[in-house]
């Protein structure tokens, strides 16, 4: 069928068979489908929706697009998991490991940041010498080695994700659930996993603000994926305040390692990391419940196997040997530290989480187009938490700037972002709802 034929029929929303998606993908990979075509589709499937049937085609064909990975060799289950991204989100660099160390193997295929959200990508390549896009056979040596491997996309996975996407980020197209379920499952997918876990989050510093929005995604990525036949459920977590106590690359590798080796771990964090790692766990067939997939990743944690894990996954993949032990050693340094001065006595009420995430992006830790360079040294820590008393005068946080005036930039969007009232505020769940378990 001709490509205006298949976008004719999704323009009058009439369902599309998985030959029609099957041919189309083909085209845009091949070059026969052109950019105006594929924004066509793309703003047609935005408005008219697609079935979840029309949804698992099209991810099994972008799928199918290039490389599919094999891990039918490994001795155990292999499964990972998905954020939808956030400020202070640097859970992968704990889960990973404490998952690995329980006997799941996890080829976790990470993205860059881009806008206010933190890239896992970029706080691995803070690691000095680390290699987070390696070739295929030292990815396979490390996850068969460690357990697990936090890397990028490999050039042939899934690149008719690369190509559409790119074209729905400047045709107004990216909001659509469906094309945002099929680029995120069809990478997952061609990673080879047996299961997957989705973290979508909520809230002013989530790309879903409302919660109606983020159930939405969370149900279509839970339908389609186990459509796909890959064994899937949700978390839908809270990002109405950062999740770590720090934001930016260098700082939140340190903030890891100061969680795996005990010395320091956020509550939030804490609660939101081992949530999903049971979640893993049990969706691998290696906890026969939730409640014993807690137990097996708090013990990992505590036991000390986990930062081993981590450390050993660093080493194998080009980083310090040494790394847990000496990381202030390793990771780079911003020369201008600046503290952010509360403007009032009492309690952190709220925090406009998207601005914190503003203000590590406009030190230059982040990027607001894909090219942009990233600075890994700048950040921001010692972030005050909702609820937390404090003093006029006292610290909301600290900046890490390269210079006085970046620094000065960051510490008034930081201050703003707080707000400061008399009574402390009610709790907030870290982990608000699960969406369609497994089984």
């Amino acid at each position: 069928m001709l490509p205006q034929e298949i976008i004719r029929k999704k323009r009058d929303k009439r369902p599309l068979v998985s030959e029609d998606i099957k041919e189309f993908v083909a085209g845009v990979v091949s070059g026969a489908v052109s950019e105006g075509q594929v924004a066509a589709f793309a703003m047609a499937s935005l408005l008219n929706g697609m079935s979840r049937d029309e949804a698992v085609a099209l991810t099994l064909a972008m799928r199918d697009s290039g490389d599919v990975l094999d891990w039918s060799d490994l001795p155990g289950p292999v499964t990972d998991k998905h954020s939808t991204g956030g400020v202070g989100d640097n859970v992968s660099l704990m889960l990973a490991p404490i998952v690995a160390s329980c006997g799941a193997y996890v080829p976790m295929i990470s993205g860059r940041g881009l806008g206010h959200t933190g890239g896992t990508l970029d706080k691995m390549d803070s690691i000095p010498g680390y290699t987070s896009q390696p070739d295929n056979a030292l990815f396979r040596k490390a996850v068969v080695e460690t357990g697990c491997a936090i890397i990028g996309q490999t050039a042939n996975l899934a690149p008719a994700d690369k190509r559409i996407y790119s074209i729905r980020d400047v045709t107004a197209t990216v909001e659509s659930v469906p094309l945002i379920t099929a680029s995120i499952l069809s990478k997952k997918l061609a990673a080879g996993l047996q299961s997957l876990v989705l973290d979508v989050k909520v809230g002013n510093g989530a790309f879903m603000a409302k919660s109606r929005d983020a159930t939405e995604l969370a149900t279509s990525l839970v339908e389609v994926a186990n459509g796909a036949e890959l064994k899937t459920s949700a978390l839908i977590t809270g990002m109405n305040e950062p999740l770590a106590s720090a934001a930016g690359n260098a700082v939140e590798v340190a903030n890891a390692v100061d969680f795996l080796t005990g010395r320091f771990r956020d509550g939030r964090l804490l609660e939101v990391t081992l949530s999903l790692a049971a979640e893993m766990l049990h969706a691998s067939g290696i906890a026969t419940s939730n409640q014993q997939g807690l137990q097996r990743a708090n013990e990992a944690l505590e036991s000390g196997r986990a930062a081993e894990t981590f450390a050993r996954m660093v080493a194998t993949l080009g980083g310090p040997k040494n790394f847990i032990e000496t990381a202030d050693k390793h990771l780079p340094v911003a020369p201008v530290e600046l503290a952010v001065s509360a403007p009032s006595d009492g309690f952190v009420r709220a925090i406009e989480t998207r601005d914190v995430g503003i203000a590590v992006v406009t030190l230059g830790g982040g990027r607001t187009r894909p090219e942009d360079a990233v600075d890994h040294a700048v950040g921001i820590t010692r972030l005050l938490a909702v609820g937390h008393e404090v003093k006029r005068g006292e610290a909301l946080a600290l900046i890490h700037a390269r210079t006085e005036d970046a620094a000065k930039r960051a510490a008034a969007q930081v201050v703003t972002a707080y707000t400061i009232g008399d009574t402390r505020p009610s709790k907030q769940k870290a982990v608000i709802r699960r969406i369609a378990p497994y089984g």
